[in-house]
């Protein structure tokens, strides 16, 4: 069949067994999807996960011959991501885009998808289906719902819903609901890992865990968490792979590839780093088979990624948007930006970090800067500068309190720290363009920015006594404070 007949025809299995082919300018799934049982629930399946975790999970059946390791995903938001996939017999695409050349992977992976907040139910019956031994999770920071103190935010309306027993449509309701049924009708051991940059992210997950159930009527919590102590592991990990928003453009550069539409397109660079506590309570995907690294101590990397990747991510989104730069790429073009993001992982997060054995700081820092680089993954800075409030506390600020400890004023990270505000403040720039202020506490940054009237002293109190951000203590250091003022107000100059 010619491309031209096949333009406009969805990808799905029977399309593609007729594009198979010595010369076919895309790798096939690596197992057959039809034959794939479903071993794993994904709580979050939006773009990073399918080109992280998916990936790793279907090259790891590969390498082994499992069948048992398929996913079925639950997205939370909308029901999007099952209208693209599902009508799909569940494939899509990889697009990675390297800074000379982009290749295609179709992935199978995926084989259902759930819209958890219209079919709450099924996502409890996923979780405790004792042919899954894995949860995973890809929520973003905020889908943790945690309050000030990093445990349950429990004045959440969401959460307070959960508690109450409506069908949950949390991360952590659905989560605990679902191993609340598993506890009751098989008592299959089960292991929970988180993937969202949260710094020991299988203890967090534990503590809010704990706190959901503890917050249950005795009844309902009789005999459970003790059943969760000894058959419910919840490991740390750390992940890395560089996911941007997919645009028209790259469905379009993959139905001139495939000759087939496809609706679930996800873009990633090249590069990819899964990083695993080996820590499990039942059996798991040979993960190490696909490059992973399955480690007893998750920690040291977690650090580095989180405080010299993630961190300085952050710095280039908030400066490089205030600039005027659209993408990550073109903010690091930028001399001073370009500066600014390697002197934060110089000066101010290298003294921080226990470095893993057999990792060159140097080497990493270089590779953070080449990947941000890469042009054609056309990453936006507002993309990158969504739920500063959720980020700045995992990715600067435990920098900036070991560096205060250690009686040094970290002020590369402090700009970063500064550039945040003025994004909050300002709302647009320097040519006017409005910035989105994607966060959410926005109504409450606004309420506290529009205080300040404009000026610096005033702004960076206003936003430094937000504690759920800053704690107690950083709005009480001098130092700190100055440095931010100082920011603020040359940043406000334009």
């Amino acid at each position: 069949m010619s491309d031209e007949a096949e333009v406009g025809q969805r990808l799905r299995l029977d399309a593609l067994d007729r594009l198979a082919g010595p010369d076919r300018p895309w790798t096939g799934p690596q197992v057959d999807p039809r034959a794939l049982r479903v071993g794993i629930v994904h709580l979050g399946i939006g773009a990073f996960h399918r080109a992280h975790q998916a990936v790793f999970t279907e090259l790891a059946a590969a390498a082994t011959g499992r069948d048992d390791w398929g996913i079925t995903g639950v997205t939370q938001r909308s029901a999007s991501v099952r209208e693209q996939l599902m009508p799909q017999d569940g494939l899509y695409t990889v697009l990675e885009r390297g800074a000379d050349v982009a290749s295609l992977r179709v992935v199978g992976s995926v084989r259902e998808v759930v819209f958890g907040a219209g079919d709450p139910a099924a996502v409890v019956d996923r979780i405790a289906d004792p042919a899954v031994r894995l949860v995973t999770l890809t929520v973003t920071e905020k889908g943790y719902r945690r309050d000030g103190t990093g445990g349950l935010d429990r004045s959440d309306p969401e959460v307070v819903a959960d508690l109450a027993g409506r069908p949950p449509r949390t991360a952590i309701g659905q989560l605990v609901r679902g191993l609340q049924r598993r506890h009751a009708q098989s008592g299959a051991p089960v292991t929970v890992l988180p993937c969202d940059n949260l710094t020991d992210n299988g203890q967090v997950l534990r503590g809010l865990v704990h706190d959901f159930v503890a917050a249950l009527p005795s009844a309902q919590a009789a005999g459970f968490a003790d059943w969760i102590a000894s058959s419910v592991r919840f490991p740390s990990c750390m992940v890395d792979r560089i996911v941007p928003a997919t645009t028209e453009e790259d469905r379009a550069d993959v139905r001139r590839a495939l000759g087939l539409e496809d609706r679930g397109v996800v873009v990633a660079e090249p590069f990819s780093q899964w990083v695993v506590e080996d820590d499990f309570a039942a059996d798991r995907p040979a993960w190490e088979r696909a490059g992973a690294v399955l480690t007893a101590d998750v920690a040291g990397w977690e650090a580095v990624k989180l405080r010299m990747l993630n961190a300085s991510h952050s710095l280039l989104a908030y400066l490089g948007a205030l600039a005027g730069y659209d993408t990550i790429a073109a903010a690091l073009s930028d001399d001073r930006l370009s500066a600014a993001a390697e002197a934060l992982m110089v000066e101010d997060v290298t003294p921080t970090l226990r470095v893993p054995d057999g990792l060159d700081l140097t080497d990493y820092r270089r590779q953070v800067l080449t990947r941000f680089a890469n042009p054609a993954l056309r990453h936006r800075t507002v993309q990158v500068a969504m739920d500063g409030s959720q980020k700045l506390p995992v990715r600067l600020l435990g920098t900036v309190r070991d560096r205060l400890a250690a009686g040094a004023v970290p002020r590369h990270a402090a700009l970063a720290v500064a550039a945040w505000m003025v994004y909050v403040s300002q709302g647009r720039d320097v040519r006017g363009r409005k910035l989105p202020l994607d966060d959410p506490m926005a109504d409450r940054l606004q309420a506290a920015a529009a205080t300040a009237d404009g000026e610096p002293h005033r702004l960076v109190e206003s936003l430094l006594r937000i504690p759920e951000i800053f704690g107690a203590d950083l709005p009480e250091h001098d130092g700190f404070r100055t440095v931010l003022v100082d920011h603020v107000a040359r940043l406000l100059k334009g």
